[in-house]
């Protein structure tokens, strides 16, 4: 019942916005060129030398029959989003999955789950760049992050099947040197440092540097981290039809292992949610990141040009971790109530990933048809190698010591109790995937008000598994095909309706019983939507309704324990509406809500409990009701331009273990910012997050393995451009 009148209510914002704006367009013209006057008086001239980009041609939002969020550094600075996690926050058709600990992004979009034993991929600029173990991606050299539903591999390739993330990044330009750098402070001893300088040195060269360096505490006991990077970029333009661009990424994290707190026989809240249960003396993880990604760019005309790139990207993640042990026949916390419990786990992992592409786009008519064509091939290769070593207690049934147990008391917890015990090899692997893909896409436009889009693509792939462990090699080669299909109609000048269908797949990590790699998952979706333009196109807003089907997905194997097979189904369907833009002069909204219902289809054992899960079950960490809302007033304080506002993010109840009925608790946080501009380029911006101090959960592996959400918390961020 409280689902259905959250859901009433929102649809009625809904409404009511689309009405002020409607209301609004016809009054607030005169009122917006002043505001637009005001503006330009103090705009410094600077060329912005805009990138083609991949994968996508040149359509915009209203042409594109798929929904698509552009999330922009206003947006993401309003919402005082530091990392990725915290952008996708900002879509409702995004929700976070188990982190790892907190040290990679893991997330799934409408709904459905890549493989949980690597990061979700996201692509940067886009390339495919998000597998590896980097720890979690910062945002300090990010423009924008896109939020592309659906599946999009007919273009992008294996990705992740609910949608792909791509990430915009902060490259240099020509014109006015432009610098800045902020220095902030907040709650829980978090200090950072951010900086930008770009410099152009000629009429066709510039470089610029991104970076930042964090040092912080926690709401967590013990818990501290240090993080530090940058993002360099060079441009070179010799000509009006022709660039050349250069970014490198580097990354330095020292992130402690946290798996979070813990239910005791399903209750939350029976621990505080700064308890740290793991053990201090194994100290942070090393989490590093080194990459390249070179663009090259030329127009033979105003109608042809080329897009050509290369990726090359190194992660590597190294350290010790204490964590809450998950097998019942030895966790002594299912027996005494208070005694957890632990393994103790070193891990030596390392990546590789290598992206080439060259792509072809142009147009030309046949008949009264214009076809819009792009035209492309790529290859990717990932190398990922993992040393994996275990130190875990004997049964309950061999009566073992506290030591032994490596037991902590979770309401008087004692570290460093016992000594640290060596953990012993358990996994020693290195897995190799490729593909050579081809890919073509025609959009045409049939009419004025007609568009078509049709796209496929081959992807030749190839997958070897050596375990170095028991000497053994496996390998498997796939043919894939990922076809997709759009429809575009002009409705009026401000509305536009389409359909889409696309396909997906997805390589799975590991092998089945016989040490053969699993066939890769794969994923189908439709979808139905209206785009909207409103206020003379300063308000934008997407209606859809969505539907898609997912299989191979791991479960266990019912014959041989400890073992996966790729057999499981699930589907997902549901609605989604997303507005952004000016609402009135001066006040900018972004809002978005999404309805998502994924479940299981297919009966099976969970792949790591080896519980049975039925037909029906709700897939894990998946909400059925998401909302997000920031609004931002301009308005002038003592003759100071001063911008003020808030973000809303709701987000409903999610199955916090498979094969149970153990949940998370639904939670509303809310936020306030304000930022004022002083003379001389200074600026001072305060932000304060969830200000009713709401005790929350944001994702879970099982009831041993939960993150809580940060308490109340507070930033002071000063500025100084030049």
């Amino acid at each position: 019942m409280k689902s259905r009148w959250t859901a009433a209510l929102l649809c009625v914002a809904m409404a009511l916005t689309l009405g002020w704006a409607r209301a609004e367009e016809d009054t607030s013209s005169e009122e917006s060129a002043d505001e637009s006057t005001r503006s330009s008086s103090v705009k410094e001239e600077v060329t912005v030398v805009g990138t083609r980009p991949a994968y996508r041609g040149e359509f915009d939002d209203r042409e594109t029959p798929q929904a698509e969020q552009t999330i922009d550094q206003e947006v993401l600075t309003n919402a005082g989003a530091l990392d990725l996690n915290q952008a996708l926050d900002l879509s409702a058709s995004v929700a976070r999955q188990n982190n790892f600990g907190g040290l990679w992004n893991s997330f799934a979009v409408r709904g459905f789950v890549g493989d949980e034993n690597l990061p979700s991929n996201f692509l940067v600029n886009g390339f495919n760049a998000g597998r590896g173990f980097g720890g979690p991606r910062d945002l300090s050299g990010i423009e924008s992050v896109e939020v592309l539903k659906g599946p999009r591999a007919a273009l992008y390739g294996r990705g992740e099947p609910g949608g792909t993330i791509n990430l915009v990044t902060k490259r240099a330009y020509l014109g006015a040197s432009r610098n800045e750098i902020s220095l902030g402070a907040g709650r829980f001893d978090t200090y950072r440092a951010d900086f930008d300088f770009n410099v152009p040195t000629s009429d066709t060269f510039a470089f610029r540097f991104v970076g930042f360096y964090e040092d912080a505490e926690s709401f967590r006991d013990t818990i501290e981290t240090q993080r530090q990077g940058a993002t360099p970029s060079f441009l070179w333009r010799p000509s009006d039809r022709t660039q050349l661009v250069y970014e490198i990424e580097y990354s330095e994290q020292e992130l402690p292992f946290d798996r979070g707190v813990l239910a005791v026989n399903g209750q939350l809240g029976l621990i505080p949610e700064s308890r740290f249960l793991g053990e201090p003396g194994d100290g942070p993880m090393q989490a590093d990141v080194l990459g390249h990604q070179i663009e090259f760019q030329h127009d033979f005309n105003d109608n042809w040009g080329i897009l050509a790139g290369v990726n090359f990207r190194d992660t590597s993640l190294e350290g010790f971790s204490t964590e809450a042990e998950l097998s019942a026949s030895r966790q002594q916390l299912f027996v005494d109530g208070e005694t957890l419990t632990r393994q103790r786990r070193f891990r030596d992992y390392d990546s590789e990933y290598r992206v080439f592409r060259v792509e072809l786009k142009g147009g030309f008519n046949t008949g009264s048809a214009r076809h819009n064509l792009i035209v492309g091939v790529d290859s990717d290769r990932f190398e990922n190698d993992q040393v994996f070593l275990r130190a875990r207690a004997p049964s309950l049934a061999s009566n073992p010591t506290l030591e032994q147990l490596q037991a902590i008391n979770i309401f008087n917890p004692v570290y460093g109790q016992f000594p640290l015990p060596t953990p012993t090899p358990l996994t020693n692997r290195v897995e190799v995937q490729e593909s050579v893909g081809l890919y073509i896409q025609d959009q045409i436009d049939l009419s004025d008000r007609v568009a078509a889009r049709l796209g496929v693509r081959f992807d030749d792939y190839e997958q070897n598994l050596n375990n170095r462990a028991s000497d053994t090699r496996s390998q498997q080669t796939e043919d894939e095909v990922s076809p997709q299909f759009g429809l575009v109609f002009d409705a009026t000048d401000d509305v536009a309706l389409y359909l889409a269908y696309g396909e997906n797949f997805r390589p799975l990590s590991g092998a089945d019983f016989d040490g053969n790699p699993f066939a890769p998952n794969r994923a189908e979706s439709a979808e139905i939507g209206a785009k909207f333009a409103l206020r003379g196109g300063k308000l934008s807003a997407t209606a859809s309704i969505f539907q898609g089907e997912q299989e191979n997905i791991l479960v266990g194997d019912p014959v041989n324990a400890f073992f996966n097979i790729a057999a499981g189904e699930a589907e997902t369907q549901g609605l989604e509406f997303d507005m952004q833009g000016e609402v009135a002069p001066g006040l900018q909204l972004w809002f978005s809500y999404a309805y998502v219902d994924a479940e299981l289809t297919t009966d099976g054992l969970d792949p790591n409990f080896a519980l049975p899960i039925a037909a029906g079950d709700r897939l894990l960490n998946i909400p059925e009701q998401t909302a997000s809302l920031q609004l931002a007033k301009r308005v002038d304080l003592a003759g100071r331009a001063t911008r003020i506002g808030g973000n809303v993010l709701h987000v409903g109840e999610r199955l916090g273990e498979v094969a149970t009925d153990f949940e998370l608790p639904e939670y509303t946080l809310v936020g306030l910012f304000a930022n004022i501009d002083f003379e001389n380029g200074i600026s001072l911006r305060a932000e304060a997050n969830n200000i009713f101090d709401e005790e929350y959960y944001t994702n879970s592996f099982s009831q041993l393995w939960i993150q809580p959400g940060m308490p109340f918390n507070f930033r002071l961020v000063g500025k100084y451009r030049y």
